[in-house]
Protein backbone atom coordinates (compact mmCIF):
# COMPACT_ATOMS: atom_id res chain seq x y z
CA UNK A 1 0.00 0.00 0.00
CA UNK A 2 2.72 2.41 0.65
CA UNK A 3 4.20 2.09 -2.45
CA UNK A 4 0.85 2.06 -4.58
CA UNK A 5 0.14 5.75 -2.68
CA UNK A 6 3.93 7.19 -2.80
CA UNK A 7 3.86 6.35 -6.82
CA UNK A 8 0.42 7.91 -7.25
CA UNK A 9 1.63 11.23 -5.18
CA UNK A 10 4.54 11.39 -7.08
CA UNK A 11 2.86 11.56 -10.24
CA UNK A 12 0.73 14.05 -9.09
CA UNK A 13 3.93 16.12 -8.60
CA UNK A 14 5.26 15.74 -11.90
CA UNK A 15 8.14 13.51 -12.76
CA UNK A 16 11.42 13.37 -10.93
CA UNK A 17 9.70 14.72 -8.02
CA UNK A 18 11.09 14.03 -4.31
CA UNK A 19 8.58 13.74 -1.72
CA UNK A 20 10.48 15.83 0.55
CA UNK A 21 9.78 18.84 -1.98
CA UNK A 22 13.18 18.71 -3.64
CA UNK A 23 13.96 17.58 -7.03
CA UNK A 24 15.95 14.24 -7.33
CA UNK A 25 19.45 16.47 -9.11
CA UNK A 26 20.34 15.52 -12.55
CA UNK A 27 23.17 13.70 -11.15
CA UNK A 28 21.46 11.04 -9.59
CA UNK A 29 22.13 7.51 -10.18
CA UNK A 30 20.36 4.09 -9.49
CA UNK A 31 22.21 1.66 -8.23
CA UNK A 32 21.80 -2.07 -7.81
CA UNK A 33 23.78 -4.91 -6.78
CA UNK A 34 23.94 -7.92 -4.43
CA UNK A 35 23.83 -7.02 -0.66
CA UNK A 36 27.18 -8.42 0.24
CA UNK A 37 28.45 -6.19 -2.89
CA UNK A 38 26.78 -3.69 -1.72
CA UNK A 39 28.05 -3.56 1.72
CA UNK A 40 31.60 -3.42 0.36
CA UNK A 41 30.60 -0.46 -1.94
CA UNK A 42 29.99 1.72 0.90
CA UNK A 43 33.12 3.60 1.80
CA UNK A 44 34.97 2.94 5.88
CA UNK A 45 35.75 5.88 7.66
CA UNK A 46 35.98 6.41 11.42
CA UNK A 47 33.26 7.82 12.85
CA UNK A 48 32.24 11.42 14.88
CA UNK A 49 29.67 12.64 17.40
CA UNK A 50 31.42 15.57 18.07
CA UNK A 51 28.88 18.77 17.56
CA UNK A 52 25.70 16.43 17.29
CA UNK A 53 22.50 17.80 17.80
CA UNK A 54 18.96 16.06 16.92
CA UNK A 55 17.82 19.67 16.26
CA UNK A 56 20.42 20.43 13.30
CA UNK A 57 17.85 17.47 11.32
CA UNK A 58 14.87 19.72 11.64
CA UNK A 59 11.75 17.17 11.43
CA UNK A 60 8.76 16.38 11.69
CA UNK A 61 7.98 19.20 8.32
CA UNK A 62 5.03 19.58 6.45
CA UNK A 63 6.60 19.60 2.93
CA UNK A 64 3.77 19.98 0.66
CA UNK A 65 1.68 22.21 2.86
CA UNK A 66 -1.50 19.52 3.18
CA UNK A 67 -1.55 20.01 7.17
CA UNK A 68 -0.10 16.68 7.41
CA UNK A 69 3.96 16.36 8.27
CA UNK A 70 6.18 13.76 7.62
CA UNK A 71 5.25 11.54 10.28
CA UNK A 72 2.02 11.61 9.29
CA UNK A 73 2.57 10.95 6.06
CA UNK A 74 4.09 7.52 7.04
CA UNK A 75 1.73 6.56 9.19
CA UNK A 76 -1.06 6.93 6.17
CA UNK A 77 1.26 5.59 3.60
CA UNK A 78 2.20 2.59 5.40
CA UNK A 79 -1.39 1.49 7.15
CA UNK A 80 -2.52 -1.88 5.79
CA UNK A 81 -5.92 -0.42 6.51
CA UNK A 82 -7.23 2.75 5.42
CA UNK A 83 -7.08 6.08 7.75
CA UNK A 84 -9.17 8.53 8.12
CA UNK A 85 -7.18 11.91 7.78
CA UNK A 86 -9.66 14.61 9.51
CA UNK A 87 -9.30 18.27 10.49
CA UNK A 88 -5.48 19.43 11.16
CA UNK A 89 -4.26 15.78 10.04
CA UNK A 90 -6.10 13.96 13.03
CA UNK A 91 -5.75 10.16 11.99
CA UNK A 92 -8.23 7.74 13.37
CA UNK A 93 -8.82 3.95 11.89
CA UNK A 94 -5.74 2.21 10.44
CA UNK A 95 -3.51 -0.72 11.15
CA UNK A 96 0.55 -0.67 11.01
CA UNK A 97 2.36 -3.91 10.76
CA UNK A 98 5.96 -3.36 12.80
CA UNK A 99 7.98 -6.08 11.45
CA UNK A 100 11.01 -5.04 13.18
CA UNK A 101 9.15 -7.81 15.61
CA UNK A 102 6.48 -8.88 14.00
CA UNK A 103 2.68 -8.14 14.75
CA UNK A 104 0.28 -5.13 13.98
CA UNK A 105 -0.92 -2.35 15.87
CA UNK A 106 -4.51 -0.26 15.58
CA UNK A 107 -3.29 2.85 17.05
CA UNK A 108 -0.36 5.42 15.52
CA UNK A 109 0.14 6.64 19.16
CA UNK A 110 1.84 3.56 19.75
CA UNK A 111 3.96 3.59 16.98
CA UNK A 112 7.23 5.50 16.23
CA UNK A 113 8.46 6.97 12.65
CA UNK A 114 12.35 5.25 13.02
CA UNK A 115 14.81 6.77 10.88
CA UNK A 116 16.24 3.94 9.00
CA UNK A 117 19.37 5.14 9.29
CA UNK A 118 19.13 7.07 12.84
CA UNK A 119 19.79 10.78 12.80
CA UNK A 120 22.91 10.62 15.44
CA UNK A 121 24.19 7.58 13.01
CA UNK A 122 23.81 9.99 9.74
CA UNK A 123 26.09 12.73 11.74
CA UNK A 124 28.59 10.25 12.50
CA UNK A 125 28.31 8.51 8.88
CA UNK A 126 29.11 12.14 6.90
CA UNK A 127 25.92 14.13 7.60
CA UNK A 128 28.19 16.67 10.00
CA UNK A 129 29.48 18.24 7.34
CA UNK A 130 26.09 18.66 4.78
CA UNK A 131 24.21 21.98 4.77
CA UNK A 132 21.31 22.47 6.92
CA UNK A 133 18.71 22.02 3.93
CA UNK A 134 20.51 18.41 3.65
CA UNK A 135 20.14 17.47 6.98
CA UNK A 136 16.40 18.97 6.50
CA UNK A 137 15.50 16.44 3.35
CA UNK A 138 17.13 13.29 5.18
CA UNK A 139 15.24 13.84 7.97
CA UNK A 140 12.29 14.20 6.25
CA UNK A 141 12.67 11.44 3.18
CA UNK A 142 9.70 10.46 1.54
CA UNK A 143 11.21 9.34 -1.78
CA UNK A 144 12.31 5.92 -0.67
CA UNK A 145 9.82 3.89 1.53
CA UNK A 146 13.19 2.56 3.47
CA UNK A 147 14.54 6.07 4.74
CA UNK A 148 11.64 5.85 7.47
CA UNK A 149 9.53 3.14 8.85
CA UNK A 150 6.78 2.63 11.47
CA UNK A 151 7.69 0.67 14.07
CA UNK A 152 6.77 -0.17 18.16
CA UNK A 153 7.98 2.80 20.34
CA UNK A 154 9.55 -0.25 21.93
CA UNK A 155 11.42 -1.23 19.33
CA UNK A 156 12.71 2.16 18.13
CA UNK A 157 13.87 3.14 21.99
CA UNK A 158 15.61 -0.35 22.02
CA UNK A 159 17.47 0.49 19.18
CA UNK A 160 17.66 4.32 19.71
CA UNK A 161 21.17 5.64 17.88
CA UNK A 162 22.82 1.98 17.04
CA UNK A 163 24.10 1.24 13.45
CA UNK A 164 24.01 -2.55 12.90
CA UNK A 165 26.79 -3.75 14.98
CA UNK A 166 25.13 -2.46 17.92
CA UNK A 167 21.26 -3.48 17.43
CA UNK A 168 19.63 -5.58 15.26
CA UNK A 169 15.54 -6.34 15.38
CA UNK A 170 14.65 -9.44 16.43
CA UNK A 171 13.10 -10.47 13.24
CA UNK A 172 13.28 -10.20 9.76
CA UNK A 173 16.97 -9.11 9.90
CA UNK A 174 18.15 -9.38 6.14
CA UNK A 175 16.02 -7.03 5.51
CA UNK A 176 16.46 -4.89 8.29
CA UNK A 177 20.55 -4.92 6.19
CA UNK A 178 18.68 -4.40 2.97
CA UNK A 179 17.04 -1.26 3.88
CA UNK A 180 19.87 0.04 6.19
CA UNK A 181 22.74 -0.52 3.50
CA UNK A 182 20.40 1.43 0.76
CA UNK A 183 19.86 4.12 2.67
CA UNK A 184 23.75 4.43 3.38
CA UNK A 185 24.35 4.42 -0.15
CA UNK A 186 21.14 6.17 -1.02
CA UNK A 187 22.61 9.43 1.17
CA UNK A 188 25.88 8.93 0.35
CA UNK A 189 26.80 7.46 4.24
CA UNK A 190 29.93 5.75 5.34
CA UNK A 191 30.46 3.07 8.04
CA UNK A 192 33.01 2.41 9.90
CA UNK A 193 35.16 -0.83 10.24
CA UNK A 194 32.89 -2.81 13.21
CA UNK A 195 29.99 -1.62 11.25
CA UNK A 196 31.65 -2.86 7.68
CA UNK A 197 32.44 -6.48 9.95
CA UNK A 198 28.64 -6.64 11.32
CA UNK A 199 27.15 -6.25 7.88
CA UNK A 200 29.75 -8.70 5.93
CA UNK A 201 28.84 -11.69 8.39
CA UNK A 202 24.97 -10.58 7.85
CA UNK A 203 25.01 -10.55 4.32
CA UNK A 204 26.58 -13.84 4.21
CA UNK A 205 23.26 -15.36 5.07
CA UNK A 206 21.28 -13.39 3.22
CA UNK A 207 21.92 -14.62 -0.36
CA UNK A 208 19.94 -13.62 -2.83
CA UNK A 209 18.90 -10.44 -1.76
CA UNK A 210 19.99 -7.26 -3.73
CA UNK A 211 19.84 -3.48 -3.08
CA UNK A 212 18.50 -1.26 -5.28
CA UNK A 213 18.40 2.51 -4.60
CA UNK A 214 18.64 5.83 -6.08
CA UNK A 215 20.97 8.01 -4.68
CA UNK A 216 20.42 11.27 -3.93
CA UNK A 217 23.41 13.84 -5.02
Amino acid sequence: MRRRLLSLFGAALGAGAMLFAHPVPAHAERYSAPVGQAVDSIPVAAERRTGYDRDLFRHWIDADGDGCDTRDEVLISEADDPVRVGSGCSLSGGRWYSYYEGGSQTSSSALDIDHMVPLAEAWDSGARSWTSARRQAYANDLGDSRSLVAVTAAQNRAKGDQDVAEWLPPRQRCRYLVEFVAVKIRWGLSVDSAERTAMRSLAAGCSGRVVTVTTVG
